[in-house]
């Protein structure tokens, strides 16, 4: 199992003005945090608690439809095109980053075994999309549309134009390049695949795109690269298993959550960093982004009470990072709780040749950059210490499906037991749907005239 080291958030190692007494804190919080999961997991099957993701890994049915049209498309495509933003993509390229090989889309389909590559746009820049479009053979690519409602409009622009371009260049036959990842009964994205006879897979009810990975959002394009699905199963039940123990000292989702909550409200730590050593998992960083911000930013407590809480999530990459954002960390406000993730065991092994020997560099020959990535994880986390900065610590044992699955269904558990914490609805987000009404407003959506008189004056109030 992946593993937490919490020590580095200890008053013991960090001084007590910055530190926990953290065995104390669990052990005063052991009810609370016992009743919080045990009641998470009494309401995860209650229609409406948002908690469906939590089922996910017990899913068969869905894992083995995915797995059967992944076997029937097998070597029809060169790509794969994956439509969708914010949960809707975050998680699959974190994982496919994470899983597939280094450069993937630069290998030969020898190297890929014969599997595609494989591209997600998730953003709406359009020197991006026409680059992509440019890039791409239209006949020889397989299109995953992912929405939920089917009104997002960001996804929904991009479906039209690659939809047209597609039904330009292949006529009739191009519903066989598009598959549509979406609600199961209704929205638009819906009642389009239904009248074109698209393939269609479901998001299922209550699962928010934040906490949708291990749906078909992510289970489909990882299947349609050649990533074995089963294996990530397995790490989300096992890791699901661990984390149903309702004692705080045996959990670490819990532990964590804790550990964050106490930083912010009583330590003044309102920043979270989220900074992994391994540039395969670089985008498990921007995935948590929106994981803790989108669920924990909240203006009302469950009472209504206006409280304004939540941590803000940093993304950072090790060693990378160490030379462009360590500088702050070390010496500006002391207002963060860093997130290492730590690889025992990386796929290859890279020796430092020995040359050089006479010069200031010898004393790197003979090592591996193993050795060097390592130790400057460990060294970075000390001199943290030093300047009594908290900080903690996920290890991996190696970078695979059973591993990369363990840690993000961790942190969606974690964001859970923090929100009950924090006492707030972790599971909504109004203030994204405010953007989004204003956006359908000036792009003259029907049913939004007056709040784009109401915008306009506003934006010309300001301009």
């Amino acid at each position: 199992m992946i593993k937490l080291d919490y020590r580095n958030v200890k008053s013991a190692i960090v001084g007590n003005e910055n530190g926990l007494e953290i065995e104390q804190e669990f052990e005063n919080h052991r009810e609370k945090i016992a009743q919080v999961i045990s009641d998470l997991n009494k309401r995860k099957d209650k229609p409406g608690q948002w908690l469906q993701w939590m089922n996910l890994g017990y899913n068969e049915e869905t894992v083995w439809l995915v797995k059967e049209y992944a076997s029937l498309v097998r070597n029809r495509f060169e790509n794969i095109l994956v439509l969708g933003i914010g949960g809707s993509a975050l998680g699959g390229i974190a994982v496919t980053e994470a899983l597939l090989k280094p450069y993937w889309n630069l290998l030969t389909e020898e190297q890929r075994n014969n599997y595609p590559r494989i591209f997600f746009l998730d953003n709406i820049d359009p020197d991006q999309i026409q680059g992509l479009l440019d890039l791409l053979d239209l006949k020889k690519t397989l299109v995953n549309v992912i929405t939920k409602s089917g009104s997002t409009a960001e996804t929904m622009s991009q479906y039209m134009i690659v939809k047209d371009l597609m039904e330009k260049e292949l006529g009739d036959d191009y519903r066989k390049n598009i598959v549509a990842t979406t609600d199961k009964k209704t929205g638009f994205l819906r009642q389009l695949a239904d009248q074109e006879g698209y393939k269609t897979f479901v998001v299922p009810d209550d699962v928010g795109g934040r906490f949708s990975v291990f749906s078909a959002v992510g289970l489909l394009p990882f299947a349609l690269v050649g990533i074995d699905i089963d294996e990530i199963i397995s790490g989300i039940k096992d890791m699901d298993l661990a984390l149903k123990n309702t004692d705080i000292f045996e959990n670490i989702a819990a532990q964590n959550a804790l550990i964050h909550y106490l930083m912010d409200t009583n330590k003044g730590k309102k920043l979270s960093v989220m900074m992994p050593y391994s540039s395969r998992l670089r985008y498990v960083s921007d995935w948590y982004v929106q994981l803790w911000a989108e669920s924990l930013g909240k203006e009302f407590d469950n009472q209504g009470e206006k409280v304004n809480c939540g941590p803000t999530p940093l993304k950072a990459l090790g060693a990378t990072d160490q030379h462009s954002q360590i500088q702050l960390y070390n010496e500006g406000p002391n207002n963060k709780i860093i997130n290492f993730i730590r690889i025992e065991n990386f796929d290859n092994t890279v020796e430092i040749p020995r040359i050089f020997e006479y010069t200031g560099l010898g004393y790197l020959g003979g090592k591996t950059i193993n050795d060097l990535i390592n130790a400057e994880a460990d060294a970075t986390k000390v001199a943290l210490v030093d300047f009594g900065r908290p900080n903690v610590t996920i290890s991996l044992p190696n970078i695979n499906g059973y591993y990369v699955a363990q840690l993000l269904y961790m942190l969606e558990v974690q964001t859970a037991i923090a929100g009950e914490l924090y006492n707030i609805n972790t599971f909504s987000q109004p203030g994204v749907e405010q953007a989004k009404n204003y956006t359908y407003a000036l792009m003259g959506r029907a049913g939004y005239e007056d709040s784009a008189k109401t915008l306009q004056e506003k934006m010309g109030a300001n301009a």
